[in-house]
Order: structure tokens, then C-alpha cells, then sequence
């Protein structure tokens, strides 16, 4: 299994950068490891340094934090292609302020941050690739925020289920919540009204 959860990581980065070079793409995966978790499993801790990321092969993570009355806030799930980290405090002496705990049996290829950096100075079409990653979770950010600010409640319901249709069923009402910013009465309604029309 190892090789063809490496060999189908190295597939995604080409088919997003075609031009990086097979010896770029060998070198790099040279120094992937392969992690099989069970749920409930903390890929990372809140106050820990983060020394590697993660690409999620298969599987499910939430990430959250725990607010001042002790309740857990999801901020994002990584889902199957997405990478498991916190990308502010990746590759610096900060601890991460979020968790990240698998929802399900998850496969996920570690990734560490002297790697990354070496495989950049080697090959620049590796930097442009993590340039593209880093665009893209800043811009999912940046759109996530935005939601929360200036959108509905059921206008971010409707555009996470539009987004994730495959993630409806794997997460909890819960998660799904705290995620979204919503009471659990008012997703309920939503849901509700939405079946009707």
C-alpha cells in the first residue's frame, strides 16, 4: 500500500504542476512517510510545535479549538486531497493554537518542514507548487471568513453542502455547527425549511 498512496500524492502534484520534474518528484517523496490512524486520533495538539504536515490520502480531521467556556470551535475539516496543518505557525518555533483529531480511519503522508524547505532549494518547481497550496488555503480562508462575516446562516449552510456534498454525512451536527457559527436549533430550522421547498 505505501507506494500507491505515495505514487497517488506525486500524481496530484504533477497534474496541478505538469512541468516539475520526474527527479524533483522522486526526491521528494523519498523522504514521505505513511501514517494509518484510527478516530479520535490528535494529528496535532494545540501548545505543540509543528514540525510536519499532512496529506490527507483517505480519511477525515477536524480542526478546532477549545473556547474559554471549554466548548470545541471547528475552524476546518481536511478531508481526502487537503493537507492537515496550521499554516501560520508551520515551519516557525509557534505552537499551534488548533487540534487537529481524525473523525475517522485516516491515511495521512507526513510531510516535514526541512524537507519542504530542501526540496524548494533544489527544485523551484516545488517552490511554485507549495506557492499554489499556500494560495489556495489562504484563499479558502480568506472566503470562509468573509461567510461568517457578511453571509446568512443558510447561505453558509447551503454553500458548505455545495462545496463538501461528500462530507454531509461524515461529520457531526456538532462539528457542523460550531463550524458554520450556528446554534444547533437554528441549523435544525434551516434544514427543515430547506426540505419543504
Amino acid at each position: 500500500m505505501p507506494n500507491k498512496v505515495i505514487r497517488t500524492y506525486i500524481n496530484s502534484i504533477k497534474e496541478l504542476c505538469p512541468n516539475i520534474t520526474d527527479e524533483a518528484l522522486d526526491y521528494y517523496a523519498s523522504k514521505l512517510t505513511i501514517s494509518e490512524v484510527k478516530p479520535k486520533f490528535f494529528y496535532i495538539q494545540a501548545g505543540a510545535i509543528q514540525k510536519e504536515m499532512g496529506y490527507v490520502y483517505s480519511g477525515l480531521l477536524r480542526a478546532f479549538y477549545v473556547d474559554g467556556s471549554g466548548k470545541e470551535i471547528t475552524v476546518n475539516f481536511a478531508k481526502e486531497g487537503n493537507y492537515a496543518t496550521h499554516y501560520t505557525t508551520f515551519g516557525t518555533d509557534k505552537p499551534s493554537k488548533f487540534y487537529f483529531q481524525t473523525i475517522e480511519p485516516t491515511v495521512i503522508i507526513n510531510i516535514s518542514y526541512n524537507h519542504i524547505q530542501d526540496c524548494c532549494d533544489r527544485f523551484p518547481d516545488m517552490e511554485r507548487y507549495v506557492r499554489l497550496i499556500i494560495t489556495e488555503a489562504h484563499n479558502n480562508m480568506l472566503e470562509r471568513m468573509e461567510g461568517l462575516l457578511f453571509e446568512s446562516a443558510e447561505t453558509r449552510y447551503l454553500n458548505f453542502t455545495a462545496k463538501n456534498p461528500d462530507l454531509f454525512n461524515r461529520v457531526s451536527i456538532t462539528d457542523l455547527c460550531t463550524y458554520l457559527g450556528v446554534e444547533r436549533q437554528t441549523l435544525t430550522r434551516i434544514r427543515k425549511k430547506l426540505l419543504k421547498d
